[in-house]
């Protein structure tokens, strides 16, 4: 039963980075038997030139953050297809300080639950609703599988709407994907991931509205499996849009970044698995970059 178990936790570790088209998620298509439901907690820390949402138009800065993350996944059956509902909620305390040529610095502090997500990802393609024979099969002998997911994340973070910084977005935003992944040899698996992220508009931006278009996002993962739910990933992800229009006034603020990294999972104890994952990127093309380790603990009920 113990393998088994290590294999059903092979997508327990759901916490990606909360910074929007900055997230880098491998094995978000692989599936999980019928009725299997994974609690995570999770420890992130980011430094460098970035900012609690990482859509503001805002650069040349520099920002230490740390976050703590709740999620929980439940395996569904949609219309004969292995499907997953994943809900998170993120809290974060950090700081930013923003030089000035003329003025010096200007550090500020900021701290509250971030704003909830809900994520419905469903298998199209080469994982219908298994049980978990069916699953210890297909991992086995992997087949090429097609997903498609829809992201939601609703205004609930801590906002103050004379501050630039927050923790909270104050907006609606959504992202629709889909995801491919190729198996190269039974142990190497190749994932494609194309999204578009698209936001409401926020009202209460320093005392104006800020409206944002989309941004569309391409991510690759290199993964290498070894043993029952020990995996490994290379990770790759590139963004391209989200100018802001503020009061009415178009920015010149197109965002067009690259993120790389690496991630390992480990399980242990039959039903929990531990997984660390750092990446660092870069902003705009430019010298701006940051770096991100986040540590995540599963436990499968």
């Amino acid at each position: 039963m113990r393998p088994l178990i290590a294999l059903l936790l092979l997508p327990a570790c759901l916490w990606a980075s909360t910074g929007l088209a900055q997230e880098l998620t491998p094995r978000a298509y692989w599936p999980a038997p019928q009725g299997t439901r994974i609690l995570t907690l999770g420890a992130g820390f980011t430094e460098g030139d970035t900012v609690p949402d990482p859509s503001l138009p805002i650069s040349g800065v520099d920002s230490r953050i740390a976050t703590g993350m709740l999620a929980y996944m439940q395996t569904l059956d949609l219309f004969g297809r292995t499907s997953n509902l994943i809900i998170e909620q993120a809290y974060s305390a950090g700081e930013t300080t923003v030089d000035f040529p003329d003025r010096g610095s200007l550090s500020r502090d900021y701290q509250g639950a971030g704003d909830l997500a809900a994520t419905l990802s469903v298998n199209l393609m080469g994982a219908p609703s298994m049980n978990r024979e069916e699953f210890a099969e297909l991992r086995r002998n992997p087949r090429p599988i097609l997903g498609a997911s829809l992201k939601v994340v609703a205004p609930t973070g801590r906002y103050d709407e004379d501050r630039l910084l927050n923790v909270g977005s104050n907006r609606w935003a959504a992202k629709a994907e889909l995801g491919y992944m190729a198996v190269l040899r039974p142990r190497w698996l190749l994932e494609f991931e194309l999204g578009v992220w698209v936001f409401d508009d926020n009202d209460e931006f320093l005392g104006m509205t800020r409206k944002q278009g989309s941004i569309r996002s391409v991510e690759m993962h290199l993964v290498r499996r070894f043993s029952p739910g020990l995996w490994a990933s290379l990770d790759l992800t590139g963004y391209r849009g989200g100018q802001s229009e503020i009061g009415g006034r178009r920015l010149d603020d197109l965002q067009r970044d690259s993120k790389f990294g690496f991630t390992l999972a480990y399980p242990f104890a039959g039903r929990h698995a531990l997984r660390f994952s750092y990446a660092t990127g870069s902003v705009n093309d430019s010298e701006e970059n940051f770096d991100v380790l986040q540590l995540s603990y599963s436990r499968l009920f």
